[in-house]
């Protein structure tokens, strides 16, 4: 079973760097990532977390989008979903009356269910076959409505903190952070496409603030897992940042009278990643949706340099592309008693599931005013995670298949899928819950 050795990169064409079932280990000498889970939930070290997106493109998507998500609950190891952006499509008009329906069809969720916001969420709305909405008015709505608890979505929520409770980024509630045993979780406003980066003369606000907002939340993750003495920061974004593509600082571009119009409008967050690469030395996950459509339904590689040139070699990027957004998931599985304890697979909705007919119920009352429609670094750690493709039909530890390590290698798309026995309906959340942590209000 080839491993691959992160200490030794390889520049590969991304097609080879998929794998349906990678297995990864941060830390030296295959330590595993020590228990996700609290020491109250010690007896039951394996779980997992599934990931979604783009699933809401048309209103005749919500009946398989509420199927995929009840084939989710029904995986007993799945503690939480993570819905990773565009509730809508981008045909669809950005009324109130559409979030607030796909708002409750999320609530419907068993597990915990946390929402990134995405391109067509409001990024888009100020196209014409979007309604021509503002998009800054229309992500302040969001944030009045789909943000507004203290808490996750679905039936059985996890309080998470959000950074709106820093007076500084009081506006930013979609910017969220929450903890899992020793795994830090962080949530982050960063669209495709170019992350709303504007071309249009003047100062980009809404772009330069969320800038700010997000190098803040990004340094802050880094500290408080330090504090907390946690091993791992998973973070999630919508947009593809192309993380292969890196820029040297200019020294000189105040000489520069004419705009380059194809300023890398992730420039920022890339370099943010990057110092919370250097601040936090354990393995560093980045998972986004991916602008192009990966050979075996996702991408793992180590593609970020800094600004010298060097790989950042702690920090690991997951590009989600599934072939059938409402018939397949990303799974995320850790198993405690392996080495190495995750994998990364696809997993499909069994077929024989029989498509809801109940039309999702709203499950608390959501304002429905709105405004009115306008007219259109320093070496990172040396101990990076290592790669490894187990056969995850079999679900054999992932240490089973030999110790050579060798260099990146692709496997060929399989379903890891299979129905199992459903929750009951009062079954509790397997989330091995742990208190977020409060944050410093002030500047």
């Amino acid at each position: 079973m080839p491993i691959i050795d992160a200490h030794r990169p390889r520049r590969r064409p991304r097609k080879l760097c998929a794998a349906l079932t990678v297995a990864l280990t941060f830390a030296g000498g295959l330590a595993s990532l020590v228990a996700f889970v609290p020491l109250a939930h010690a007896e039951t070290p394996r779980y997992a977390f599934a990931v979604i997106a783009n699933t809401m493109q048309s209103p005749a998507d919500e009946a398989s989008t509420q199927r995929l998500i009840e084939a989710i609950s029904r995986e007993r190891d799945v503690s939480f979903i993570v819905y990773d952006g565009n509730l809508k499509g981008a045909k669809e008009a950005c009324r109130d009356a559409l979030y607030e329906r796909r708002h409750a069809l999320l609530e419907m969720s068993r597990p915990a269910l946390f929402f990134i916001p995405g391109q067509h969420d409001w990024a888009d709305c100020g196209t014409a076959e979007a309604g021509g909405f503002d998009p800054v008015e229309r992500l302040d709505q969001l944030r009045q409505t789909l943000f507004i608890d203290s808490t996750s979505m679905g039936q059985n929520p996890v309080a998470l903190t959000r950074e709106s409770e820093v007076s500084r980024f009081r506006p930013f509630r979609e910017n969220v952070r929450w903890q899992v045993g020793d795994t830090v979780f962080v949530g982050l406003n960063a669209p495709s496409p170019n992350n709303h980066y504007l071309t249009a003369g003047g100062r980009n606000g809404e772009f330069e603030d969320r800038v700010i907002a997000n190098a803040f939340w990004l340094e802050h993750a880094a500290e408080y897992a330090k504090r907390r003495d946690a091993r791992a920061i998973v973070v999630f974004i919508q947009g593809d940042p192309d993380p292969e593509r890196y820029e040297r600082p200019d020294r000189f571009a105040w000489l520069r009278f004419a705009r380059n119009p194809r300023r890398d409008g992730f420039l920022e967050f890339k370099r943010s990643l990057v110092k919370l690469a250097q601040i936090f030395r354990g393995p560093v996950l980045v998972i986004h949706c991916d602008d192009e459509r990966a050979s075996a339904g996702f991408v793992i590689d180590q593609p970020l340099r800094n600004d010298k040139g060097m790989l950042v070699t702690n920090l690991t990027r997951v590009a989600l592309a599934p072939h059938d957004r409402l018939n397949q998931w990303i799974q995320i599985e850790a198993d405690l008693g392996r080495k190495p304890p995750f994998r990364v697979s696809v997993r499909d909705v069994p077929r024989q599931m029989p498509m809801p007919t109940a039309q999702p119920v709203p499950q608390r009352e959501e304002p429905s005013a709105s405004m009115p429609a306008v007219p259109a670094l320093g070496p990172a750690s040396e101990l990076p995670p290592l790669l490894q493709t187990p056969d995850q039909s079999q679900h054999r530890p992932a240490d089973e298949g030999g110790s050579e390590y060798g260099p990146a290698m692709s496997a060929p798309p399989a379903s890891a899928a299979s129905a199992v026995q459903p929750r009951s309906p009062g079954a509790s959340s397997n989330v091995p819950g742990a208190p977020a942590s409060s944050v410093q209000r002030g500047p």
